[in-house]
């Protein structure tokens, strides 16, 4: 039977996510990873070169997935906000493994600030602002849903909601706050827009 290392990859990396997901960077075991991926841990090595490369790599995978999940949609950002409230949902390892990386390494990669300013412009455009407020309002939408994802994952129902009926009722609050933050914040520039000669 060949060899597919293409294959051995993508075990490594569904191991890895779920190694990083569960104890970070500093606590992951590359021979943990490779027993988990069915592959010899010197593959590690020769596909990603060291254990950060390879949470870099587990990284850019989860946020391409992400964004497949959860496409910024530039002109209406509450939908967007939506939409990453139940790719959190649907896999709660992907807030965890962005908590990771932010504790284990807070400068951000020029690969993520490239993504970001992209998607900021994108945004700016789209609602006629600056793109420092462009970039508030994608920080917001963000902050929006992973703040009550990761609130109801550690507070675990006190009410004794129905789960489906309390994830619905906490992914309509992201959106109205989105909603009424980026109505809020546009508001002048549109003000702006209509008084213009």
């Amino acid at each position: 039977m060949a060899y597919d290392s293409a294959a051995t990859k993508a075990r490594l990396l569904d191991a890895a996510y779920d190694e990083f997901v569960r104890v970070g960077l500093a606590g992951a075991r590359v021979d943990r990873i490779a027993r988990a991926a069915s592959a010899n841990k010197q593959a590690i090595y020769l596909y990603f070169g060291s254990k950060e490369e390879l949470f870099d790599a587990v990284m850019a995978d989860r946020l391409r997935v992400l964004a497949d999940a959860a496409p910024v949609t530039a002109d209406d950002l509450p939908r967007y906000a939506g939409a990453l409230f139940d790719a959190l949902v649907a896999d709660p390892g992907l807030q965890r493994l962005s908590q990771w990386r932010a504790l284990e390494f807070p400068e951000a990669s020029e690969a993520e600030i490239e993504s970001h300013v992209a998607k900021a412009t994108e945004i700016a455009e789209s609602y006629g602002v600056r793109l420092t407020l462009a970039t508030d309002l994608m920080m917001i939408a963000l902050g929006a849903a992973m703040a009550w994802n990761a609130t109801a994952e550690r507070i675990r129902n006190p009410l004794g909601e129905p789960a489906e009926q309390r994830t619905a009722r906490h992914r309509q609050s992201v959106v109205t706050a989105v909603t009424a933050l980026t109505g809020a914040l546009t508001a002048p520039a549109d003000a702006a827009a209509k008084s213009a000669p």
